[in-house]
């Protein structure tokens, strides 16, 4: 899979997915100081799945009105250990092929998914 990680998704987790095998650009690496609506923007050019901690990201992709092939991945909760976190999030981006369309809120507890369109 395709992913955006924003500034604030941990390196720990980007280098995880790219070690398993999953196409991860990270904000911090390419696209340093870039506001939410141009990595929106770049993530429906690249077809990629933006990964995020930000809460902004779901009122900006559903005005925005992203392509299917997009998505948005919002975790919420909070972090005890940077490593059990990472572990997680792996595990939940691996579960499943079907995040691109959606708007999709992960927490330790339940996974919620909503159309984009």
């Amino acid at each position: 899979m395709k992913f955006l990680a924003d500034e604030g998704f941990p390196g720990i987790i980007v280098n995880m997915l790219r070690h398993h095998g999953h196409d991860v650009v990270w904000a911090s690496e390419d696209y340093s100081s870039t506001s939410d609506k141009h990595l929106l923007e770049i993530a429906q050019r690249d077809e990629r799945i933006i990964l995020t901690f930000d809460k902004d990201f779901g009122e900006l992709a559903f005005k925005s009105k992203l392509t299917a092939s997009c998505g948005i991945m919002l975790f919420k909760g909070r972090i005890k250990s940077l490593q059990h976190f990472a572990n997680f999030a792996i595990h939940v981006i691996e579960s499943r092929d079907d995040w691109a369309g959606n708007f999709t809120l992960v927490e330790w507890s339940r996974i919620k998914m909503k159309p984009l369109k």
